[in-house]
């Protein structure tokens, strides 16, 4: 146990002030849900995840001996947006992600990771996509809007900020329509249901995620929702049926030596949580992706 109480540790994930030149691996929130098509509220989930991850600061993760914070990392706070304005939030997002090469994004909407993904294809040029979420988010538009958390991959393919042939999704189940469903198998991508989780095993799941990404660099991009509402209820469109905390951590443990290059933790919506279950089930979900870095 560290000599501090968790209690009062301070407002940071995992409590952390090193400075950013120093760091390998950069935190960020961006408290943007302007974009949503049911609850709101995902704005707050940054200042949740952060308060939640106080419970992760007392020893190495069991699964490889590693802490996080040997790496080190940084919370650099949270993004500039601009206030309901969907276009120009984006348009910030990506010049602030861009000062970053490793970066943790802790939303807000899924709708930040497309200027995430702008910034990195900048650098990096289209990257392979690991996609956990209950939606496939591959819509052209969300009731007329054309920029929303649920048409954020679709932009992401067509700007060929992705390789849809490197791009697999895990644990969709919600409503779709066929024509949507067919035109994201119809540019390569590899879609997992949950059902298809449920009857697997996470090593797996893990191994299909590398058989389909390969070595070169790939982008995580977790939505809260992935998890069942069991377990995650503080989401904006919950879906049942779908993973269980377990499952996705047991996952995400077996794809170290993967060429991941950033990740992005989203749709925590802490007015509809209970008990910080969903904020912690998302402030653990990156506390295990930062310890595949870590030094032993």
């Amino acid at each position: 146990m560290g000599g501090t109480p968790t209690f009062a540790i301070p407002h940071a994930f995992l409590g952390t002030r090193t400075d950013p030149k120093d760091a390998k691996v950069c935190i960020a929130g961006v408290p943007f849900d302007i974009a949503v098509t049911n609850r709101s509220g995902s704005r707050f989930g940054p200042h949740a995840i952060r308060h939640a991850s106080r419970m992760l600061v007392d020893g190495d993760n069991p699964a490889n001996w590693r802490d996080p914070l040997h790496l080190p990392i940084a919370d650099v706070g949270d993004f500039q947006i601009a206030l309901g304005k969907i276009e120009e939030s984006l348009d910030l997002i990506e010049k602030q992600a861009s000062a970053y090469d490793h970066l943790v994004t802790l939303g807000g909407d899924h709708t930040i990771a497309l200027p995430l993904l702008r910034a990195i294809a900048k650098k990096r040029g289209p990257v392979g996509l690991i996609h956990f979420d209950a939606h496939l988010d591959t819509w052209p538009d969300n009731f007329g809007t054309v920029f929303a958390h649920g048409s954020v991959f679709y932009h992401a393919i067509t700007e060929g900020l992705v390789d849809p042939k490197r791009m697999i999704q895990i644990g969709i189940r919600s409503p779709v329509q066929r024509e949507i469903w067919d035109w994201t198998k119809a540019q390569g991508v590899t879609i997992l249901d949950a059902e298809s989780v449920h009857t697997s095993t996470p090593a797996a799941i893990a191994q299909k995620i590398r058989d389909v990404v390969g070595s070169q660099p790939t982008y995580l991009s977790f939505d809260i929702d992935a998890l069942d509402p069991s377990q995650a209820p503080g989401t904006g469109t919950p879906e049942v049926g779908g993973l269980f905390t377990w499952q996705a951590m047991s996952i995400l443990k077996k794809l170290e030596g993967l060429n991941l290059i950033g990740m992005d933790l989203v749709e925590v919506c802490p007015p509809y949580d209970i008990a910080e279950i969903s904020a912690l089930a998302g402030a653990s979900l990156v506390w295990n992706y930062l310890t595949l870095f870590a030094k032993g």
